[in-house]
């Protein structure tokens, strides 16, 4: 079988509203893959910067996958979520990015978004805490689901990705 080794960080958070963030995150892969070593999900820790606006997390992602095809690349899924001057979490963002196909090291910006309500829930958002979200996390990397939905643009997640491929020539798979 074709291996990728995936071997990073999610670096940081910038150009969010606030600061005191932390990251929720998933690497999904479709049906012809397997996982032979490492994990496929994680936190990072609560950042609370002082002199910037840019939280830095630092945190590593090192995931072994197998696979018979190229169907199903993976894609690493964000939440960044905020914890407020009251120790509430609220969920800042949603975001998704493909890991790059070719080997080497990659910079890879992940936008997010979070889902716009109407007058009276971003009124209580904002003064309240908490807002919309998810039921299905599905809308996050399915085009036409996320089509549907009413967004506001959120900041941005910086990852720093190695990718390693091995035998994707010898079983004739070509990225």
């Amino acid at each position: 079988m074709a291996e990728v080794h995936i071997i990073g960080q999610i670096e940081a958070g910038y150009q969010f509203p606030d600061s005191r963030l932390f990251c929720r995150w998933e690497i999904q892969i479709g049906g012809g893959w397997r996982l032979l070593g490492g994990v496929r999900e994680g936190q990072t820790q609560t950042d609370l910067p002082e002199m910037n606006d840019v939280a830095h997390f630092c945190h590593p992602i090192d995931v072994h996958l197998a696979t018979k095809t190229i169907q199903g690349w993976p894609k690493i899924y964000i939440q960044v979520w905020h914890y407020d001057v009251y120790g509430r979490q609220e969920l800042y963002g949603y975001g998704f990015c493909h890991v790059p196909t070719s080997p080497g090291e990659h910079v890879v910006e992940c936008p997010t978004w979070r889902p716009a309500g109407g007058f009276r829930e971003e009124m209580m958002q904002k003064f309240v805490g908490g807002g919309l979200q998810l039921r299905s996390m599905e809308a996050i990397y399915n085009s036409t689901d996320r089509m549907k939905l009413k967004t506001i643009a959120m900041g941005t997640v910086a990852l720093r990705l190695g990718v390693i491929l091995r035998n994707f020539d010898k079983f004739g798979i070509e990225c």
